[in-house]
């Protein structure tokens, strides 16, 4: 195992400048996620550490090693990508035992490789079946095998599960995180889903036109993001941001003001605020309460989603872009055309400043209320 270090890490095409001074320490034995928009580097960031590119400015280290001119097949790694890159005429077995064969690894090695990664990943019943027999599911576990059994010091991992189906992913996603507690070994993931990221990270490097953003565990980035653009991906459906203007602020609150003239009383750090100031409030949809006496704002319903277990319901409101989603209990009988009161807990709410930058939050995000128990 290994850790990996970027010390200014640039990349540039001429011109055009991908990766933007990246400072980071992925820890020995982390399950290190990376996660963005398309075109954000995160791609272009893991390759930088196969050595599939190579960088224009900095250090990169891996296992304390400057790797910066060292050809990938010497850096201690292996990669998994988004298409399998199986051979079609080689069975599993030889699929994932070519590239020891090709080091001229002994046979019997490569044979106790091969079994030990084909019983973690489950595949040890399909050696002998050639990639256009199998599912999916089953041709990612042969790449993986074939990364395994290189006994590489870091994995890397390119979007491997957005060729999957949902159903595919949910159970893959367990998987990798199966696979990361029975290895122990540094592992380098690279997604666009935030809810793969959340779910699987030690983690998260949040990336946004080729700078870090902010790096956190998943809770610290869901309870305390550090601007808006965070805030926005993080998060499944994504946080709801309302126009406001300060009304007051002290260390322990803010009291902002909507565009319909309701005030709402949030609990940050609002020291640096002035009155006066336009600021952005933060809700999640999931931290919306059906009725309540104070701390309200009231929308119309333009549109619901009832999914059995959950209702989504889609509202109208000034100084919100698109839509106000709220997440409620499924049991909330909620309809197209209907005006809600939604109270905000002032422990749940979110503010950013006019530069999208996050007050501080005092508390962590309260749980949800069901419906029944507002007041």
């Amino acid at each position: 195992m290994a850790n990996v270090q970027f010390k200014g890490v640039q990349k540039a095409y001429g011109d055009v400048r991908i990766l933007h001074g990246i400072d980071l320490e992925i820890r020995d034995g982390e399950f290190m996620v990376f996660v963005g928009p398309s075109g954000c580097g995160k791609s272009t960031l893991l390759r930088t550490i196969a050595g599939l590119e190579d960088i224009t400015g900095g250090e990169l280290r891996i296992g304390g090693r400057l790797v910066n001119d060292v050809p990938p097949a010497e850096r201690g790694i292996a990669m998994v990508f988004q298409s399998y890159a199986l051979y079609p005429h080689m069975n599993l077995y030889d699929n994932m035992a070519f590239g020891l064969k090709l080091a001229k690894v002994p046979k019997d090695e490569i044979d106790r490789a091969v079994m030990h990664a084909a019983k973690i990943l489950h595949i040890d019943h399909l050696l002998q079946r050639k990639p256009k027999d199998l599912s999916g599911g089953q041709r990612q576990r042969v790449a993986i095998g074939r990364a395994i059994v290189r006994k590489p010091e870091v994995f890397l991992f390119d979007e491997p599960l957005s060729n999957l189906d949902a159903a595919l992913r949910v159970r893959m996603r367990y998987e990798f995180a199966k696979l990361h507690e029975d290895l122990k070994t540094t592992m380098v993931y690279v997604t666009h889903d935030q809810v793969e990221a959340m779910t699987l990270a030690d983690r998260i490097v949040v990336l946004s036109a080729g700078k870090i953003e902010q790096v956190g565990s998943p809770l610290e980035l869901y309870e305390h993001p550090d601007n808006l653009f965070v805030a926005g991906f993080i998060g499944s459906p994504k946080m709801n941001f309302i126009e406001a203007e300060v009304v007051r602020g002290t260390e322990r609150m803010a009291l902002v003001k909507l565009a319909n003239g309701a005030q709402i009383d949030v609990h940050v750090d609002a020291s640096r605020a002035r009155v006066g100031d336009k600021v952005t409030l933060g809700v999640r949809p999931e931290h919306f309460v059906l009725g309540g006496s104070d701390n309200l704002l009231k929308a119309t319903v333009t549109f619901v989603e009832n999914l059995g277990g959950a209702t989504f319901a889609y509202c109208a409101f000034p100084g919100v872009e698109d839509a106000l989603t709220c997440e409620f209990d499924g049991r909330a009988r909620v309809r197209s055309g209907d005006d809600l009161s939604l109270h905000i807990p002032p422990d749940a709410g979110y503010l950013f400043d006019a530069e999208g930058r996050a007050f501080h939050r005092l508390a962590p995000t309260p749980q949800a209320k069901r419906p029944q128990e507002a007041a």
